[in-house]
């Protein structure tokens, strides 16, 4: 039995994956988790999307072991240093020139919710307004700015205070496949007594990964494009959970040709699992004043020279997507072949790229039986949605063919014995009524 009594003495009740993963764990390389008994575990979590290139990736690990041994700057502020120089550089070279684009690059503190907080303040101080438009299962991180542009009440109860200067509205899909909700926003953006007042930019996830797994369409994209640029809005993507490659191209957005005024980038950044976060502005929003949006923690060099050495390592040519591309065809295959054995279970499949979800139905806790059952298989994987009804599998990018294979087998016979369970039980309840 694992210990796990210094944690429940000494952390604080807030603490939530340790308690789906009950275990210390305590080595891990690639997509392979070990804990301390030795046990193996295939990782398809990811950091929650923040390990795209698996645990200790060996090209990043043997740049970072070099420049520490170098003794190169690890806390730097926004200081000028060599390793941000040569960031700065690689994305200049491999993500923007190679694109066509102009973007300058914003360092915020070092997590997610930090670069949506200086999106947020940089578009109200560009367009002198304050609503911001959000959409219905949207996450954007629980700081108070970042949270007010989340959905979710879960995280938006904790807040303790009122949140605003937000209008929501439904995501692509969220009022049934064939009701089109750009058509709704842009009767309310055009109509002055609608009471929406004029927002300074929406804020949106090309892919909603905590709203479980919600897929917008690339024509509902440029369209909410074209409505930013007839009514004067920013666009902002958040590229934190599904960019870095998460759904085959670097950008999520670059499969629909629009181009955001802002993008938002985390987790994956630095490659390595080291915080790090980056705002992309065009050069004519960049309106802010020296210091007017620090941090302390907004200058990790490590990451910078594990971030540099991931773009140099996966995207310097197109073979790293077309590798992506291949493992989603065998993931949304293997889960579509799943769903089409139960067909009156109410399963389904969504996603793009390597972020896949299994959709059960919602408020059966479904979902978090077979993330469960698949634990004790020796597989790591999350739920998603208002419900907790999606099963989410973030596999690293680099995962082997056969790591991925064992993975999906695991799933494959969870949900075939918590299905089995399901329908025992629902058996017995009938024979027990019968009575």
């Amino acid at each position: 039995m694992t210990d796990l009594k210094i944690f429940d003495r000494m952390e604080s009740e807030v603490r939530g994956y340790v308690r789906s993963f009950p275990v210390i764990f305590n080595k891990a390389r690639g997509s392979v988790l070990e804990d301390e008994s030795g046990r193996q575990y295939i990782d398809f979590f990811s950091g929650a999307g923040t390990l795209n290139y698996g645990h200790n990736n060996p090209h990043l690990k043997e740049k970072l072991i070099e420049y520490l041994n170098t003794d190169g700057l690890v806390h730097g502020l926004d200081m000028a240093t060599s390793a941000k120089k040569y960031f700065l550089e690689t994305v200049d070279k491999i993500l923007l020139k190679p694109r066509g684009w102009n973007y300058r690059l914003q360092f915020t503190g070092p997590t997610g919710t930090n670069a949506v907080e200086a999106a947020l303040k940089l578009a109200r101080q560009v367009k002198g307004r304050q609503n911001v438009i959000s959409f219905t299962h949207g996450f954007h991180g629980v700081s108070t700015g970042s949270l007010a542009v989340t959905a979710n009440s879960k995280f938006r109860s904790a807040a303790g205070v009122a949140l605003g200067n937000t209008s929501f509205m439904p995501y692509d899909g969220y009022l049934g496949p064939d009701v089109n909700t750009m058509a709704y926003l842009e009767r309310l953006l055009e109509d002055p007594s609608s009471g929406l007042d004029h927002p300074a930019a929406v804020i949106v996830e090309t892919v909603q990964g905590e709203g479980g797994v919600n897929v917008a369409t690339q024509r509902w994209l440029r369209e909410l494009q074209r409505l930013c640029r007839e009514h004067d809005m920013l666009l902002i993507v958040d590229d934190i959970q599904v960019g870095c490659g998460r759904t085959g191209r670097f950008f999520s957005f670059e499969q629909a040709g629009i181009s955001p005024d802002i993008i938002t980038l985390s987790k994956s950044l630095s490659g390595f699992g080291l915080p790090m976060s980056l705002v992309l502005l065009r050069p004519e929003l960049d309106v802010w004043k020296p210091s007017a949006h620090n941090g302390t923690f907004r200058g990790n060099n490590l990451a910078f020279v594990t971030a540099a050495q991931a773009l140099e390592s996966y995207w310097a040519n197109e073979d790293f997507e077309t590798e992506i591309l291949g493992k989603e065809r065998q993931v949304r295959d293997w889960l579509e072949n799943l769903v089409h054995s139960y067909p009156d279970r109410g399963l389904s499949v969504r996603g793009r790229g390597l972020i896949q979800g299994l959709v059960t139905p919602p408020g059966a806790g479904l979902a978090n039986e077979i993330a469960a059952q698949a634990f004790k298989q020796g597989l790591v994987v999350e739920t998603s949605g208002a419900h907790d009804e999606v099963l989410k599998l973030l596999p690293a990018l680099t995962i082997s063919n056969e790591e991925l294979t064992h993975g999906l087998d695991i799933i494959e016979r969870s949900v075939a014995q918590c299905l089995s369970k399901r329908g025992s039980q629902a058996k017995i309840l009938k024979i027990g009524g019968a009575r």
